[in-house]
């Protein structure tokens, strides 16, 4: 069942998202075409959900391997963040994926691991991206960028692990 986007607060349909997943999923193509592979990262919880259907759809598109893994991070302790499969991430590029960005602290604190490697470069991708950027962290894929107040909210919904819509609220 389609989102309707004209009821309240809906900023982004099934529809529209799957075209934001798209459109990035060309974007990270593009942005790579001379890499041999790509790694990407979802954090777990909604940006697992998002970090599939971008895998899905990167796959589709490009001829190289691209390799789906995740990382933990606790909010309250986010300097706990750990990855969930070990691997070598020296010289590989790695895209981190949220469902939304508010001030950059969850994107921040998912780079930790990352550290303790040297990547050829690391890349962000959100779904929606709002503009309270607290710390030096900028997307470089966004699905949707949305001017919000600090008291207004986003929620991005999943349902049997497909992201069906997002409000703000």
């Amino acid at each position: 069942m389609e989102t309707d986007i004209s009821a309240p607060n809906c900023i982004l349909t099934k529809e529209r998202i799957r075209r934001a997943i798209r459109r990035m999923a060309f974007q990270i193509a593009e942005n790579n075409a001379s890499e041999t592979s790509v790694i990407l990262v979802g954090i777990i919880g909604n940006g697992s959900v998002v970090s599939r259907q971008v895998r899905d759809e990167l796959t589709r598109i490009i001829n190289l391997p691209v390799t789906l893994n995740m990382v933990t991070l606790n909010k309250k302790k986010p300097l706990d963040a750990y990855i969930n499969e070990e691997m070598d991430f020296n010289d590989k590029v790695i895209i981190v994926i949220d469902d939304v960005s508010n001030t950059g602290k969850t994107l921040l604190y998912a780079l930790k691991p990352f550290l303790l490697f040297e990547p050829k470069k690391i890349q962000t991708l959100v779904l929606v991206e709002r503009s309270h950027k607290l710390f030096a962290v900028q997307p470089d894929y966004v699905g949707l960028s949305v001017a919000t107040t600090l008291q207004e909210h986003i929620t991005v919904k999943i349902e049997a692990e497909q992201i069906t819509g997002a409000w703000l609220h």
